[in-house]
């Protein structure tokens, strides 16, 4: 009998020091390797992505298993989700205008043909079709969070085995995948459409207010310039925001943490409806507050802390994520899972430059329409945002596309997608 794995537990706060520790290793190496700043490839998986090989390298060889306590990675995720809750002020929805819609539709039907290629791929092969809807929409197009509350759902209503794992797994394959395509894809798509980007330029926004609007173009050709990071969130673009400080940064905490608390009550109530992620409920209580400010007057949510609060929840949620990603499940995949999964990325490619880039014009905003689509529709919001954030740093920030990305993705596609996974797994 062979000997017992030795295994380490990592709590909660050693996982978002670890978190740290690999971001800050993946930026530094970034600024020292020249073609990850050509693929605009986000730190986290610079950093993050290597350790994950080798700790799931120690644990298929049996030689240790590391295990994180993920209780504040969920937190740093209902934290970020929020802060896109507390940004969708109606005044500034009325941006996206019929963008926002039309990029909907576009993604709701890109679940919808995740889900029917899955099926058919999983009928060909002579598997249960639902197994294709988790390979599909629910991993896919939903993410870890779907794939944790529809793979009991499947388990239970249509008795498919081990359907959590399988979504679980497709998952964490799609993860993988939006981060390392996200930023190539769209480093392509500038580089080949010779697309006009804004550019970046170190501004200081203490003594600068929205001076962001006026950025030159970069110098790409320029590893410094490269590096200066331009706030990809910032709403302050749009809107009249005054100057960000500890006290605007407290204020936008306090705004976040009390949906968050409210949030988990009304997400307790929805889920005895319609089975959703777990932050949905923070961001329509976040979206209240927000918009109850904006037109009462009474109080004010400030864009400019609150884009600190969301990089940096986003920053820690994405690294803890890829940091503790099972790699070794994927060793696991099943001959008809791997197709689905390797056809689902295909799709996701083709989608992203026809669906996305091609639809939306051949401009910026288009190119990290596409970087944003590919990063939730295979993976979470949080990895389309990081993309964009990457390629952000390079070539400017795309507000208009953030905003797009981050409400759909984050938001309205949860409804939508709910109801076609339930719909097609009665088919």
């Amino acid at each position: 009998m062979g000997a017992e794995v030795l295994t380490v537990k990592i709590s909660s706060v050693q996982a978002v020091a670890l978190a740290f520790v690999t971001y800050f290793i993946g930026l530094w190496i970034k600024n020292r390797v020249p073609v990850f700043q050509k693929l605009s490839l986000p730190a986290a998986v610079i950093g993050g992505l290597p350790f994950a090989f080798i700790l799931s390298g120690l644990r298929v060889y049996g030689i240790l298993q590391v295990d994180f306590d993920n209780t504040l990675s969920t937190v740093a995720l209902l934290v970020f989700f929020t802060t896109i809750g507390m940004m969708a002020s109606l005044k500034l929805i009325k941006y996206g205008g019929l963008a926002l819609i039309l990029y909907l539709i576009v993604s709701s039907i890109l679940g919808f043909v995740q889900n029917l290629l899955g099926m058919s791929i999983a009928g060909a092969m002579g598997i249960d079709f639902h197994y294709g809807i988790l390979a599909g929409a629910v991993s896919l197009m939903g993410g870890l969070g779907t794939s944790a509350a529809f793979g009991p759902y499947f388990e239970t209503t249509y008795g498919i085995p081990g359907a959590t794992t399988v979504a679980i797994t497709a998952a964490t394959f799609g993860m993988v995948v939006a981060l390392v395509l996200g930023g190539p894809f769209g480093e392509f798509l500038i580089k080949h459409y010779k697309i006009k980007t804004p550019g970046t330029q170190h501004i200081d926004p203490a003594t600068t207010p929205n001076a962001t609007k006026n950025i030159p173009a970069a110098d790409t050709d320029n590893p410094a310039a490269a590096q200066l990071e331009p706030h990809v969130f910032d709403m302050s673009i749009l809107e009249e925001e005054e100057t960000t400080d500890v006290n605007g940064v407290l204020k936008a905490a306090g705004f976040v943490f009390v949906a968050v608390g409210l949030g988990a009550v009304l997400s307790a109530y929805l889920n005895t409806i319609i089975t959703l992620p777990a932050y949905i409920g923070a961001m329509l209580v976040a979206a209240v507050i927000r918009n109850i400010g904006d037109f009462s007057g009474m109080y004010r949510v400030q864009g400019g802390g609150l884009n600190v609060v969301s990089e940096v929840a986003l920053t820690v949620y994405v690294t803890m994520a890829i940091n503790s990603l099972k790699l070794y499940e994927l060793i696991n995949l099943a001959l008809p899972l791997v197709v689905i999964l390797l056809a689902q990325t295909l799709l996701m490619i083709v989608f992203a430059w026809l669906g996305y880039f091609l639809l939306f014009g051949k401009n910026y905003d288009g190119v990290m329409l596409g970087v944003g689509g590919i990063g939730f529709a295979m993976g979470a919001t949080a990895n389309g945002l990081a993309n964009m954030q990457s390629l952000a740093e390079k070539y400017g920030p795309s507000p208009k596309a953030w905003l797009i990305v981050s409400l759909v993705g984050a938001f309205l596609i949860d409804f939508v997608n709910a109801i076609i996974i339930t719909w097609m797994g009665t088919w």
